[in-house]
């Protein structure tokens, strides 16, 4: 009887389908100078956390790379766009711009402590230029606190994880000295 009351009460694990969107009040700096852009992902593992902070837990949340990264590339591209760039394929031009996942997490508040009524997420972007030998690498982070008065669904995560993603990405693309790099 032990395990079954157990078993009831394993939260199963939650694999997103992320939307992250840059919005569209950026700076236009650009005068339809080629870039050529490529996005990484640059994880440790697709895991995020879990749902009740436990590491060994089964509660497992994930963002797959095969998912993520060309949501990532398709909102890089529109935002360079919109900047007044032209992105192109890579190996094309002079200037390129490499966009990296390097973080993306879910865990308690504080380490050591259960994961109960909050959560910290976190999104780290990393953008690496190269224009005529010179190279200019900016680090993005966004950072969300979440309270909750139960464990969030599905949706909510997805939410959650999507408007972080969104941040780090209007973040990115707002920084006016990636422009001044990504036109030089």
């Amino acid at each position: 009887m032990t395990p079954l009351l157990m078993t009831g009460c394993a939260q199963s694990p939650q694999i997103l389908q992320v939307k992250p969107d840059i919005g569209t009040a950026l700076p236009q700096t650009g005068n339809g100078q080629e870039i050529a852009l490529s996005v990484v992902d640059g994880r440790r593992s697709d895991v995020l956390g879990t749902r009740s902070g436990s590491p060994a837990s089964t509660s497992t949340i994930r963002v797959p790379a095969h998912d993520v990264i060309p949501k990532l590339q398709t909102q890089a591209e529109q935002a360079l766009r919109r900047m007044g760039f032209s992105p192109v394929e890579d190996g094309s031009t002079n200037a390129t711009l490499t966009l990296t996942l390097a973080d993306l997490s879910y865990g308690p508040v504080e380490a050591d402590a259960p994961l109960l009524d909050a959560a910290q997420l976190q999104a780290v972007l990393r953008a690496q230029v190269a224009n005529d030998g010179g190279t200019y690498t900016g680090t993005y982070t966004a950072k969300r606190k979440q309270s909750f008065a139960i464990k969030p669904d599905w949706d909510s995560n997805n939410r959650m994880v999507s408007d972080l993603l969104s941040n780090a990405l209007r973040r990115t693309f707002s920084d006016p000295e990636l422009s001044r790099q990504l036109k030089d």
